[in-house]
């Protein structure tokens, strides 16, 4: 429509600003990743073999402890036998090793991946049922950076770091019982250091998770000016704004790099501090152990203080997953909030197979989110069946509001508007959409070939001969004939090889091609040269018999024939009647029509 809300401001959010959204997160750590992981339950099979895999990997580290005192005996006793034993056991325990650690990390990557397809899925499938008013609030490159940047940063918390935690998790568990085994007093001297792992894997963890959640917001200003640009290349090239665009992008690159900058900086000292202190513990348990262990057998103290050495290895892989989990957890944060916005309303019960087209409004009044005034106050219009009404005004009069209004494109806020004497808030959504075809000024096309974008959605079953009948109704088979490979051949990103009138030719196909009974036509000529607006117009004059038809148009031409005119001015009717009758009131639409053909 041609008077939407306007957007949200795209420039890159502030630091003050990044610094406010990290005050309150939405939920914890725990509780998001809690939920991420509950989307394991559908891979519960490929979740339990990886984790038996990953515990036969861990119980392969105190193993090889083990065979230090077998070696270390041998050496003393000279046994031959132990010569072949000692060498065989070592490679089994590698076979074996390598096996556990084949099993747990190829399961576990279906187990992560099925869960990042699942949120991506999700994710899309939510943004096709959300309102309009949703769209309105979010700038498309967050949305897109969500799909994209968000997911990817899931899949790190739920492929890297879900791996490593079991893997060197159950490695970790594995050494400390096997210590235990060996000797129970002086691991519990080792454990003395487990409050203050807990304390900095803490402290990191939520500064980790206020770091990450400004990175999403500031990738996603760095992908919302790069739509913006791209989108607006040609304005950017008229208005010579290449400087304005390259200032932004630096300005929101800069912000991003700035907080990937502090994300590194905390987990390259977080890691050294972690291993400081698990050594410095390590050296008091080697003196403990040279003190107070029977150091008779030098076997069974070489495999303790070899147990005792492994443990900090596993230790390191797990202090950097906190920050692989936490920009995961700020991710799935976004994600879920998404994921839990409500989707459009749809309460209606009502379904007719095709409706008359009668349409009356009723006190209708309606004002956007933000915008601090009404756009439409107490707006009131029949329109017959088969009868053709025009809306005019001055740009902001809100024309195409009140045609997204009856289209149910946003959700009445008072007032109310039947169809054929249902309420519209009635109608099941699906069947209401149904009843009308849409030519919008902003044609939309999609990848894909020319017979797909006209037979686009629920009319994809259509013919081909209906294509081609709705093709050259609409004025656009003798061009759609002439491309390389007619109605199959591929467009390019919404058709920009075609020129403005091609592609408004191809949105009046797809509208002809529905043969709804409510047509809407937002400025749908506006794009079309003169002796293409001729043709197109007595098309649409064919197509227009015996069908409701809405027309918003500013070439006061264009709807001179319309039943009724219906004048609009700050979201109010100021006038309504023929085009000769309103001409005679010497009112706003006589002079709208002589500011237009003034010249002439």
């Amino acid at each position: 429509m041609s008077e939407q809300p306007s957007q949200p401001n795209s420039q890159p959010k502030l630091a003050s600003e990044l610094q406010g959204n990290d005050a309150s997160p939405s939920a914890s750590s725990i509780v998001v990743y809690k939920r991420l992981l509950a989307y394991v339950r559908a891979h519960w099979l490929s979740f339990l073999v990886g984790t038996l895999g990953f515990a036969v990997f861990a119980a392969s580290q105190p193993a090889l402890a083990q065979v230090m005192e077998y070696l270390i005996n041998a050496i003393e006793t000279n046994e031959p036998s132990e010569r072949y034993r000692i060498p065989l056991a070592i490679v089994l325990i590698y076979i074996v090793r390598g096996i556990g650690s084949f099993v747990g990390n190829y399961c576990m990557a279906r187990v992560s991946l099925g869960i990042v397809h699942t949120l991506r899925v999700e994710l899309f499938n939510s943004l096709t049922s959300m309102p309009s008013s949703y769209f309105d609030a979010q700038g498309s490159g967050h949305l897109i950076s969500r799909i994209t940047f968000n997911v990817n940063q899931v899949t790190v918390a739920a492929t890297d770091a879900l791996k490593v935690l079991i893997r060197e998790g159950l490695t970790v568990i594995g050494l400390l019982a096997f210590l235990f085994y060996k000797d129970w007093r002086l691991t519990m001297v080792f454990l003395l250091i487990a409050p203050l792992i807990g304390i900095l894997v803490v402290f990191v963890g939520k500064r980790l998770r206020k770091l990450a959640s400004r990175i999403q917001v500031t990738m996603g200003n760095v992908t919302q000016v790069c739509s913006e640009m791209i989108n607006g290349y040609k304005v950017m090239r008229n208005f010579g704004g290449e400087r304005y665009e390259r200032e932004r992008f630096q300005q929101a690159s800069d912000m991003n790099t700035l907080q990937n900058m502090k994300l590194a900086t905390t987990v390259a000292a977080n890691t050294p501090t972690l291993q400081f202190i698990v050594a410095a513990a390590l050296g008091v348990l080697v003196y403990l152990a040279m003190t107070f262990m029977d150091t008779t057998n030098p076997g069974a103290f070489v495999t303790y203080i070899t147990a005792a050495g492994l443990i900090p290895k596993p230790l390191r892989q797990l202090s950097g997953i906190v920050g692989k989990i936490q920009k995961g957890v700020a991710a799935a944060d976004s994600i879920f909030e998404q994921l839990d916005a409500p989707s459009e309303q749809d309460t209606g019960t009502y379904t007719s197979d095709r409706v008359q087209g009668r349409v009356n409004i009723r006190q209708v009044s309606y004002a956007y989110a933000g915008a601090g005034k009404n756009v439409l106050n107490d707006i009131n219009l029949n329109i017959e069946p088969g009868e053709t009404v025009a809306l005019v005004g001055r740009s902001g009069s809100g024309k195409s509001t009140l045609a997204s209004l009856i289209a149910r494109t946003y959700r009445l806020q008072d007032g109310e508007i039947q169809l054929d004497g249902h309420s519209i808030s009635d109608y099941r959504l699906d069947n209401l959409r149904a009843q009308f075809a849409l030519v919008d000024q902003n044609v939309t096309l999609f990848n894909d070939t020319v017979a797909r974008n006209i037979a686009y959605g629920t009319l994809q079953n259509c013919s081909e001969q209906d294509i081609r009948s709705a093709a050259e109704a609409a004025h656009a088979w003798e061009f759609i004939q002439a491309l390389p490979e007619g109605l199959n051949t591929v467009l390019d990103e919404d058709g920009r090889s075609l020129s403005g009138g091609q592609r408004q030719r191809l949105a009046i196909a797809r509208a002809l091609l529905k043969d709804a009974p409510v047509l809407i036509l937002d400025e749908a000529t506006s794009a079309l040269d003169a002796e293409s607006e001729q043709h197109i117009q007595e098309a649409m004059d064919e197509v227009m018999k015996e069908r409701t038809t809405l027309v918003i148009a500013h070439r006061l031409a264009t709807i001179e024939k319309a039943d009724k005119i219906v004048v609009m001015e700050d979201g109010c009717i100021v006038e309504q009647g023929d085009h000769q009758s309103l001409l005679a009131k010497a009112g706003v639409y006589a002079r709208l029509h002589a500011l237009q053909f003034r010249d002439a």
